[in-house]
């Protein structure tokens, strides 16, 4: 392992900041309708995300819009990682991509949810975020790929027999996080806590708190009674 000072070399992780951020600027639900001819953000919830595109366009638009936003949380991950992976922290047994990955990973989920393309008013985050976590996993081992689809499939069943889509895709994220948070701490148990470390922790806390907080509304509803149905038996029928 090579040692990466972080006093000399931080405008990378500028870089990374920007170039996530970026990443997640780029909406594919508006994409997506606008190729429908139509205008997500004027239909349903208006929320251009995953699941008001289910709910209007049908289970395989939905599914398009999930991987390519999943696949836009995947790019910057895996980025980091493979170009930190041979790095730790000098001074400290904080591999520099476990930092990377979560650091690109925060960036990215903002861009998504307040992108300055759309005026600070994008999606919601959690196809993105899902996908940055399922990455960030097999990173660590190729094995824990199976354990993200395991989540990923339980949302799914969570969604079909609750029609909750905005609890059950909350729980997902805060699923992955506490598998990866879990990792970490076995890994990092007896190292010493350092800035490095309580960042690494930190992000996978703001993950959280950035798609609960885009879904704020979402909560409100679920304890008023009011939250939107998501039924894939009716999303099935949409064409």
């Amino acid at each position: 392992m090579r040692t990466f000072s972080f006093l000399q070399d931080w405008w990378q992780f500028v870089i990374l900041a920007v170039v996530s951020y970026f990443i997640g600027c780029f909406n594919f639900a508006v994409t997506i309708s606008k190729w429908k001819k139509r205008d997500i953000t004027k239909m349903g919830s208006g929320n251009p995300g995953t699941m008001n595109m289910t709910r209007e366009f049908g289970i395989g638009i939905g599914l398009m819009t999930f991987f390519c936003d999943a696949f836009k949380g995947i790019l910057p991950t895996v980025s980091a990682y493979l170009i930190y992976k041979d790095y730790v922290f000098a001074g400290t047994a904080v591999l520099t991509a476990d930092f990377a990955k979560h650091f690109a990973m925060v960036f990215v989920v903002i861009g998504h949810i307040f992108p300055v393309t759309m005026k600070g008013k994008g999606g919601k985050g959690i196809a993105t975020v899902l996908g940055a976590f399922w990455a960030s996993l097999t990173c660590e081992n190729g094995w824990f790929a199976l354990i993200g689809l395991g989540v990923l499939l339980g949302l799914v069943v969570f969604i079909f027999f609750t029609e909750w889509g905005s609890l059950g895709s909350m729980t997902g994220v805060s699923v992955f996080s506490i598998i990866q948070a879990v990792i970490f701490f076995n890994r990092y148990t007896g190292t010493g806590v350092n800035a490095y470390l309580v960042c690494v922790f930190a992000f996978i806390v703001v993950l959280n708190f950035l798609t609960w907080f885009a879904h704020r509304s979402n909560v409100l509803r679920l304890f008023a009674g009011e939250e939107h149905r998501t039924s894939f038996k009716k999303m099935a029928k949409k064409k």
